[in-house]
């Protein structure tokens, strides 16, 4: 924590209101922030959002944009909350990971980027058992952050919508949620396009389509321009949650959305996955999966089972209670202070590769 941040505490040392600042750099983060903004609002606290340079804004109404830096430092937070690798370190405020995804190797290498430490944050918002051992395994080892499980806010308003949509009653036309990555060497989204398009021209289904907002252009404006009633193109920021309840099945790749569709207790297909297993059923190429999204759609109770094994080792909550979690280790660490922190790394070549993409040079 800077040194601004440490006076700021220190200023308002008995005071009960808060100051919270959102940190996005990519159109997924929405999803992650709006449920603990909501709490946030409740306890009568405030909070603003901070945009990376270049990061399209889409605020409703009743939401605070602070413009650049300046406007930062002047509603002087005391907390800032992140999803990406990175974030604004030279900013005031105790700075809180909640990552952008649950913990998967999405690539299947031996390293998982999900537990790369690059030396920006003071708290990790781990999700369940597993990470919190990793993550508190490192804390030991760089004895320059917090671990706390919470459980992941994104994850609260799934939660509370299977209560708003429980199993609807058989349809003549089901629904088809399709969601890609955007890493070449790992998404579906170009091979199976044609192929979702002629799903949706067949009379008794649907397709519910989006992709990762760094998707390449070129595919994406190939999805965009296939929308009619029956196949819906829905925008990174949209509320995919909503989307996703009222799906059927789930075709994807390696993008770790997939597991969060699995704690509907819906079944996925995918196309040449990274993460292969019981929990899924996996082809290899486009002209398999109609006949895969049929079967499973008939059938998927063993598919199922081991689904929700693994949804229980992702996440350790199902009470849509992340963000209180999250607010709750807040309070303790910021009560409890980070004097007994080691120092970050001074990473000087990181920091200015940082300021460059932020477009910030003042001290």
């Amino acid at each position: 924590m800077c040194m601004q941040t440490k006076h700021l505490h220190q200023k308002r040392q008995g005071k009960t209101t808060k100051r919270y600042v959102f940190f996005i750099n990519a159109a997924y983060c929405y999803s992650i922030y709006r449920p603990l903004q909501e709490k946030i609002i409740q306890q009568g606290h405030k909070a603003a959002w901070f945009f990376a340079k270049g990061t399209p804004v889409a605020l409703l109404p009743n939401e605070t944009l602070l413009a650049n830096e300046q406007e930062v430092k002047e509603f002087a937070p005391d907390v800032m909350f992140g999803a990406a690798d990175w974030v604004p370190y030279y900013l005031p405020g105790l700075k809180v990971m909640l990552f952008h995804g649950l913990s998967i190797n999405k690539r299947g290498s031996k390293n998982n980027a999900h537990f790369n430490v690059r030396g920006w944050y003071d708290l990790y918002c781990t999700h369940a058992d597993h990470d919190t051992h990793t993550f508190k395994q490192l804390a030991d080892k760089h004895k320059n952050f917090y671990v706390r499980k919470t459980g992941w806010p994104k994850l609260d308003l799934l939660f509370q919508s299977q209560k708003k949509h429980e199993k609807k009653a058989a349809a003549n036309v089901k629904t088809l949620f399709f969601a890609s990555t955007f890493s070449p060497s790992i998404t579906a989204a170009p091979a199976v396009a044609d192929e979702l398009k002629r799903i949706s021209n067949l009379s008794d289904w649907k397709v519910l389509a989006t992709l990762h907002p760094l998707m390449a252009p070129d595919v994406m404006e190939k999805y965009v321009s296939m929308q009619d009633e029956n196949f819906i193109f829905l925008p990174p920021d949209a509320d995919l949650y909503e989307a996703m309840a009222q799906a059927d099945v789930m075709l994807c790749d390696t993008s770790s959305i997939m597991y969060e569709f699995m704690f509907l207790n819906k079944p996925v297909v995918t196309l040449n996955t990274k993460n292969p297993g019981p929990f899924l059923t996996d082809v290899h190429s486009a002209s398999e999966v109609f006949a895969a999204i049929e079967h499973v759609t008939d059938d998927a109770t063993t598919q199922l089972s081991a689904a929700q094994a693994v949804c229980k080792e992702l996440h350790s909550y199902s009470d849509g209670e992340s963000s209180l979690r999250v607010l709750a280790a807040v309070d303790e660490v910021l009560s409890e202070g980070l004097t007994k922190l080691k120092k970050k790394p001074f990473n000087l070549v990181r920091k200015l590769k940082l300021r460059k993409r932020l477009g910030y040079w003042k001290i």
